[in-house]
């Protein structure tokens, strides 16, 4: 496993962090490419604040877009999210073994 960038993280999680934003990306994961105008259907907020959002999304390497006429088409990026998990799996990891290893001090403490 390749050592992960702070910055990108950092901007993963940033991204991460709204609400609209884990919708957005949690629809175009299940492989669909959307329109920034799809995408804005479910929510109560003006196009530009959607695509605002994606551009989050876009920053933080989680989606691209592309520009087909005058509609911008977003794409889930996998690898950047992947960076994010494994970054995850390895604290998950290690703090289980820490709290593994307290439950079995205190249990020999009984």
């Amino acid at each position: 496993m390749l050592p992960v960038d702070e910055n990108t993280l950092d901007r993963t999680f940033a991204a991460l962090a709204h609400p609209a934003r884990r919708a957005i990306l949690g629809r175009l994961a299940r492989g669909e490419v959307a329109s920034v105008s799809d995408l804005a259907e479910p929510f109560d907020m003006s196009l530009v604040a959607v695509s605002r959002h994606v551009k989050v999304l876009e920053d933080a390497g989680l989606v691209s877009r592309r520009k087909e006429g005058r509609s911008r088409w977003c794409r889930f990026e996998p690898e950047t999210f992947d960076e994010a998990r494994d970054w995850i799996e390895i604290h998950r990891r290690y703090w289980s073994t820490q709290l593994d290893g307290l439950a079995d001090y205190l249990k020999d403490g009984e």
